[in-house]
């Protein structure tokens, strides 16, 4: 692969600042990757040198019980690119043929922001929403925002709650988000969501977060017989009620990564126009600036949303 773009992810400022508990160190981060094939080895007949492909990072053995089933996505020897080993913010390096997926239409840095969406795709999917329900996304970061689109998509009444002002009039002006939430912590938000639900609460919860006191708060906004689904990640033990989790009858889901046929499905949304990638990019660097920007992007007045790195203009 030559790599192109670059686009960064919760994830690296986490293994920066050293708080992303699956990380070893040293480590070459980058898993959000717009790349072009350059070389191919012997059988490999599905991509072809001048392929521009996004890369599913999630490198799985093929042969646990994980896998023999399709959740490749959570494999019991699981290594994420730049991760659990290194990734692609580097010119160039290989990777496995059948993790690769191809767009003839897409630029690379629409490529890069792929796998972002992959998230979002499959915690939507954890949960199963359906028009005529109600969905919660917590957090309006690049994974809130990733769910909040397939939330979108499903039918179902979307509503997104956040602290940052900003980040709701995102939302709302730019994603066409009609219902935002300020979070204020002193349980107001329950009464705004049961006029949202006409006083059910919202079927489906998703907390993108990572933070341990707001997933565990989560129930909370959960109606009876719904579903609450963990994407973000946190390194410190969740404490949740249970009498509230019994009566309620909530089902309790993690979502991890994505798979395959959510990169497929990606890249055919992103062709048909069905989603745009373009609001979501507002900062960029060049390889050699990185470092200097890098951290001004970890600072919330930055407003970044996606930061890219651009990596090989000379040969675009």
């Amino acid at each position: 692969m030559r790599v192109h773009r670059v686009s960064n992810c919760g994830t690296d400022y986490s293994g920066y600042l050293g708080k992303m508990p699956f990380y070893s160190y040293p480590r070459i981060p980058g898993h959000e990757l717009g790349v072009e094939v350059v070389a191919v080895g012997d059988g490999v007949t599905n991509v072809k040198a001048g392929d521009r492909c996004a890369v599913e990072p999630y490198i799985n053995c093929q042969k646990c019980s994980s896998c023999r089933r399709g959740h490749t996505n959570c494999c019991e020897n699981h290594q994420t690119l730049g991760v659990h080993c290194d990734g692609g913010l580097r010119p160039q390096f290989l990777v496995p043929a059948r993790k690769l997926h191809i767009s003839r239409k897409l630029a690379f840095e629409q490529l890069a922001l792929v796998e972002t969406l992959g998230i979002g795709c499959h915690a939507i999917n954890r949960a199963q929403p359906r028009p005529g329900e109600s969905v919660l996304v917590i957090g309006a970061g690049p994974i809130g925002l990733s769910v909040l689109e397939f939330a979108k998509i499903s039918g179902a009444k979307t509503i997104v709650m956040d602290l940052s002002q900003p980040r709701l009039d995102f939302c709302k002006s730019v994603m066409g988000i009609e219902h935002i939430v300020p979070a204020k912590g002193d349980s107001s938000e329950i009464e705004v969501l049961k006029e949202l639900t006409d006083g059910s609460l919202p079927h489906v919860v998703v907390d993108a977060t990572g933070s341990n006191k707001s997933m565990a708060n989560a129930l909370n906004y959960c109606a009876f017989a719904g579903r609450v689904v963990f994407v973000g990640i946190t390194t410190q033990e969740i404490s949740v009620p249970h009498p509230l989790m019994h009566r309620r009858e909530l089902t309790l889901l993690a979502s991890r990564n994505a798979l395959a046929a959510d990169f497929t499905r990606i890249i055919a949304l992103i062709e048909e126009g069905k989603l745009d990638t373009r609001p979501w990019i507002t900062h960029r660097a060049g390889f050699d600036e990185m470092m200097d920007r890098f951290p001004t992007w970890l600072k919330p007045e930055s407003g970044v949303i996606k930061a890219v790195v651009e990596m090989n203009d000379r040969y675009e």
